[in-house]
């Protein structure tokens, strides 16, 4: 592997700060065109339909999947993940830890500008990481951080990061949309109006609820620029839809999450479609700070109350696989190793028991109608089983941004969801289960043990080491039930016969737009 390219099996020796210097010449990310792209004529209207508006156009605080997708073709981050999710060179070429691991210094690119013409340099990243660090801010990624005690610029191509010890997973947390760099002059107000990144598209035209249109950036810092003139996000509401406007040629991509409907697109033959493994995991989250659940007992019993695979064979045709808290492939946890590995409805009243609630319970619940098309049909399925346990699943279904909106507030006792993974477990849950995670609020529960293993987590740079880390982290998350990990499954990305360059991703990110081609 080059140097500077840290890979998803890597990531163990990754670092030092899993830091071997990391060199532009040698990193993937060095061209606009990520390892596995292909060619194509430049030029053109590329359609993509998606399910969902943006809810937000502010990078710090996107967490629904549609203003993810649309951001991370907006914006730059320090690192990228490659097709492969090895980190790569991003914005900064180049990154080099201290002997003792407590300082990385990070060379950035020369010749970068936002989409105002204004430049990008070390005063954008010192104003970025101080501000996502700033819990004034709110932004869903500043645990990521927290290792960082701060930030310098001592000229204008170079940054160091001041670090309280070892962080091996701090390069791949600088790869995600949510530590998009900003410019020190732009606020969120402005962005959400009019994003100013240095990604390969600017935004074109929005028309709220129907459409956002992206536009080539032709001053994209890449060796090769985007591949499509424009992209348009078209907002169609259900997948099905989706589908009919693909056969009639009015929408060239489209990534779908209900197998059924994958199966009628490819079933028409003008479309193809490639299933693609997720880290993207289906969970019951549990709000242990509410109600009834605040007991052990009570989420213990709902845990031996769910048979897993009746729910994924029944909201998703058995595409996918049942899981653990952690999918990404070099810590992936057991999935038997579980109070209730299988169904246990004895077990579950016993629990209940324990509880003094032999008579049973009520848990409200939200369900997002749009972000995702699985999720009523898994929260029905949920609900019966859960019935028979005397567990009663009071459903609430919401539009996404409603969903979001209570799900960012933890205005909820439990929830449906769909939350995406990533390569590293530090990044997919320091910031919910860890005390001064900034999204605690919203995971319900954090324990001094889990601070402790989460801390010998990013410290240690053993590959092998951190493994038997993250299992504990699983191990004691399923123990308490936290919450509980459904299934993880794929996505179904559909093109027309026009479309070449498209690379899906485990992660579910659409970087690979900027590769695409419209014939």
């Amino acid at each position: 592997m080059p140097r500077g390219a840290f890979s998803a099996a890597g990531l163990a020796a990754a670092l030092s700060l899993a830091l071997t210097a990391c060199s532009s010449s040698s990193g993937p990310a060095a061209s606009s065109t990520p390892a596995g792209g292909q060619g194509g004529q430049a030029g053109g209207t590329l359609v993509v339909g998606v399910t969902s508006d943006p809810d937000t156009l502010f990078p710090w605080k996107a967490t629904q999947f549609t203003a993810v997708n649309v951001l991370q073709n907006l914006y730059g981050t320090l690192t990228e993940f490659d097709k492969d999710l090895n980190v790569v060179p991003g914005l900064a070429e180049s990154w080099e830890p201290s002997d003792d691991g407590k300082k990385l210094t990070l060379k950035l690119r020369q010749g970068v500008t936002f989409a105002d013409g204004s430049t990008f340099d070390s005063k954008d990243v010192k104003h970025s990481l101080d501000q996502i660090m700033d819990e004034k801010t709110a932004a869903v990624a500043r645990a990521s951080l927290a290792s960082v005690k701060s930030v310098e610029a001592p000229d204008a191509s170079t940054v160091v990061l001041e670090l309280t010890g070892p962080d091996a997973a701090l390069p791949a947390n600088l790869a995600t949309v949510n530590m998009a760099m900003l410019s020190s002059d732009d606020t969120e107000e402005k962005l959400n109006a009019t994003p100013n990144g240095t990604g390969p598209f600017t935004l074109g035209k929005r028309v709220a609820s129907q459409s956002i249109t992206l536009t080539r950036n032709d001053k994209y810092w890449g060796a090769e620029k985007a591949k499509a003139a424009t992209v348009e996000f078209r907002v169609i509401p259900d997948e099905s839809s989706i589908v009919s406007a693909m056969q009639s040629g009015n929408v060239q991509l489209a990534v779908f999450n209900d197998p059924l409907v994958a199966q009628t697109a490819e079933g028409g033959g003008t479309i193809t479609v490639a299933k693609t493994p997720q880290l993207n995991y289906h969970v019951l989250q549990l709000n242990a700070q509410r109600g009834e659940l605040k007991d052990v007992n009570v989420r213990l019993a709902m845990q031996c109350a769910i048979d897993r695979k009746q729910v994924l064979d029944t909201a998703a045709l058995g595409e996918g696989e049942v899981t653990g808290p952690i999918t990404a492939p070099l810590f992936k946890s057991d999935p038997n190793k579980r109070p209730c590995p299988n169904r246990d409805l004895a077990k579950a009243a016993e629990y209940l028991g324990k509880a003094g609630k032999s008579g049973g319970v009520t848990v409200k619940t939200i369900v997002s109608q749009g972000e995702y098309a699985t999720s009523v049909n898994e929260a029905q399925n949920l609900k019966a089983q859960l019935a028979e346990a005397k567990i009663n699943l009071e459903l609430e279904v919401l539009e996404s941004g409603a969903f979001v909106d209570r799900w960012v507030a933890a205005d909820f006792d439990a929830a449906v969801a769909l939350n995406g993974g990533r390569p590293d477990p530090d990044g997919s849950y320091g910031r919910y289960f860890t005390s001064e995670g900034n999204l605690n609020k919203v995971a319900g529960y954090s324990s001094p043990e889990l601070d402790e293993l989460f801390a010998q987590g990013k410290a240690t740079t053993d590959q092998a080491g951190r493994k038997a880390i993250y299992d504990k982290v699983g191990e004691h998350l399923e123990a308490n039930a936290a919450w509980i990990w459904l299934f993880s499954g794929y996505t179904y990305t559909a093109t027309t016969a026009n479309v070449t360059g498209f690379v899906p991703m485990a992660s579910g990110s659409l970087q690979y737009l900027r590769t695409t081609s419209v014939g």
